[in-house]
């Protein structure tokens, strides 16, 4: 922009901005800078990048234009508003234009870089590539599903950061390699009232436009909204419940003591202590440094997240005599250091959920299986993580009974409990391990059955295709051959009269056959609890071909939501304070690429 241009522009605009653009920066050093003004060549100091110095430059220096730009500056007493604001309009109009030079600038140097390419606009990815990408990898996803066997799903509902409603859909699955694969399928604007209907009638949709069939779904896996567990009983689907929402709410029922809520309440005091004070912080670490502690942070409680209390809870006790050295100081937070007591508290709430931690993790995965684990995770919680001990406090003790209790009770649904113990069946890590013993022959029975039906299911689809070419073929012709056929008679060989003994043999495969395989692979070797199920089905799988079946089926099946609950993770990083006007359809089609490129 040369310096005609420039004057032009302080004339229209009396911006201080365009100030800046007359003059070219020098910069000396950090501390200072220097501006060489482009109309007499004289160095003008601009400490902080300040413009004070500019516009007395101006005043002694460039009468003119200095004049031009003060007449057209908004006046601090004027009282026509409306004036002010054609001014403010006329500055914005005049720094899009410098901007829009610039942008012409870069596509210049773009061009004489390669002359062959053009700069694609924002409109062109929105309106062009965006759904262009969409469509294609669509496309691609639908085809790994059109052939699945069987599949299981979680959804959840969500509100976005500008209040629209989406309902989200996962699919897992075993593909034939025994790779578990996992796609997020959509995540759809749903303005129809919450009501269990509504979201029974959404889901049936979501499946249909993905060309699903609901026979192949084993299972859906959500959280305990009563809206959400009615719509899949309207459905008549098999719904698991989400594993990690019930450890939440067990804890949550855990923790309704005064002795615990006076103890967590001042934990929250004293990490808002320091969390205000830059002081209290500097104090803090000195005291960490003379108490040998860790130099750790304190940790803020998540409302919605159990276990950023149970964190709060452990970091305060770690620091607890360097906190209490700092807060002993000052008169005003004396009130904050730890009691006794309060520590007798913190300790017994640390005991009992600490190693809870980390069971919530581990089944929120989706790369692996998880959902025959819940069986011997109970199992673990009854007879080790939170069974009685003699040196358990008395809050303690009640703890640990309130969580197993409602752990206990809300698994001990029959169809829940036949659900995982066909998991936990088909898992050579488990096998009948954790199933209890007065269900495991009913579990054995249901197995052999469940086989034997897949298998009949597989033959009809075998057979329907052949079926529909031959009454497609033309009867004439039909009968022309089964006269040609009849014509040809051959003579019988030796093994045909043993044709009928071998279909009696064929027969045990139906029943006695797959009886036969399950004990075997019931009575194969112990595997390790380290060993991928899915790694040893891939290479056994020759051995046990009907009870492999049985293994994809229910091995993909999430022990929790927080596939669908990782979609709105995602969805909230897209629809952010500076991206609220993206459309409903938009943010479903980037919420898709995210999640499944």
């Amino acid at each position: 922009m040369d310096v005609s241009e420039t004057e032009e522009l302080v004339k229209k605009t009396g911006a201080t901005s365009i100030i800046w653009t007359w003059f070219g920066f020098k910069t000396s050093d950090k501390q200072q800078q220097t501006i060489l003004c482009k109309v007499c060549g004289a160095t003008v100091l601009a400490k902080k990048g300040n413009t004070t110095n500019l516009f007395y430059h101006l005043k002694t220096k460039h009468a003119t234009e200095y004049q031009h730009c003060q007449a057209m500056q908004p006046s601090s007493n004027s009282k026509n508003a409306g004036q002010r604001q054609i001014q403010q309009q006329q500055i914005q109009t005049s720094i899009q234009k410098a901007f829009s030079k610039e942008r012409r600038g870069f596509k210049a140097m773009i061009k004489a870089i390669d002359q062959r390419y053009e700069v694609p606009s924002r409109k062109y990815f929105t309106e062009t590539e965006m759904p262009k990408l969409y469509a294609e990898f669509r496309e691609k996803v639908q085809k790994e599903l059109c052939d699945l066997k069987y599949f299981a799903t979680t959804t959840d509902l969500w509100s976005s950061r500008t209040m629209e409603p989406f309902i989200s859909l996962t699919i897992h699955y075993i593909a034939d390699d025994w790779n578990l694969g996992s796609r997020c399928l959509q995540t759809s604007y749903f303005p129809a009232e919450h009501t269990a209907e509504e979201i029974a009638h959404g889901l049936k949709e979501s499946l249909e436009s993905w060309g699903l069939k609901e026979e192949r779904q084993v299972c859906i896996t959500t959280d305990n909204g009563t809206n959400v567990v009615k719509a899949a009983s309207l459905n008549d689907w098999t719904r698991l419940q989400c594993f990690g929402h019930r450890l939440h709410l067990a804890i949550e029922k855990s923790v309704k003591d005064p002795r615990i809520d006076r103890a967590v309440d001042l934990c929250k005091k004293i990490v808002s202590a320091f969390s205000h004070s830059w002081k209290r912080r500097k104090e803090l670490k000195k005291a960490q440094a003379e108490y040998h502690l860790p130099f750790h942070r304190l940790i803020t409680e998540t409302p919605t997240r159990w276990g950023s209390r149970q964190l709060m809870i452990q970091r305060v006790l770690e620091q607890e005599k360097a906190l209490s050295q700092v807060l002993k100081v000052n008169r005003k937070t004396r009130h904050l250091v730890p009691t006794w007591q309060d520590r007798d508290v913190l300790e017994s709430i640390s005991k009992t959920l600490g190693p809870l931690l980390e069971f919530t993790d581990a089944l929120s995965g989706e790369e692996y299986v998880s959902v025959s684990y819940i069986k011997p995770v109970l199992h673990l919680f009854n007879n080790t993580v939170l069974a009685a001990s003699d040196d358990d406090t008395e809050l303690t003790t009640d703890m640990k009974k309130v969580i197993l209790g409602y752990l206990n009770k809300k698994y001990s649904d029959p169809e829940t409990v036949d659900l995982l113990d066909m998991a936990s069946l088909v898992d050579p890590r488990f096998k009948g391990k954790y199933i209890a013993d007065d269900h495991q022959e009913f579990i054995k029975t249901r197995a052999v059955a469940e086989i034997l039906s897949l298998l009949e299911v597989q033959a009809a689809t075998v057979t329907e295709p052949h079926t529909s070419t031959e009454a497609a073929a033309d009867g004439a012709e039909a009968a022309e051959v089964a006269v040609e056929r009849q014509s040809k008679r051959v003579k019988r060989s030796l093994g045909s009269f043993f044709k009928k003994a071998s279909d009696g043999t064929a027969a045990l495969a139906d029943r006695e056959a797959i009886e036969v395989e399950l004990k075997s692979y019931l009575q194969t070797m112990k595997v390790d609890g380290e060993t991928d199920p899915l790694d040893w089905w891939r290479v056994y799988q020759a051995n046990f071909p009907r009870v492999a079946r049985l293994a994809q089926k229910y091995l993909c099946i999430p022990a929790t939501s927080a596939p669908s609950e990782r979609a709105f993770s995602i969805g909230g990083n897209i629809v952010t304070c500076h991206r609220s006007l993206l459309k409903p359809e938009t943010v479903d089609k980037l919420v898709f690429l995210a999640n499944n490129l």
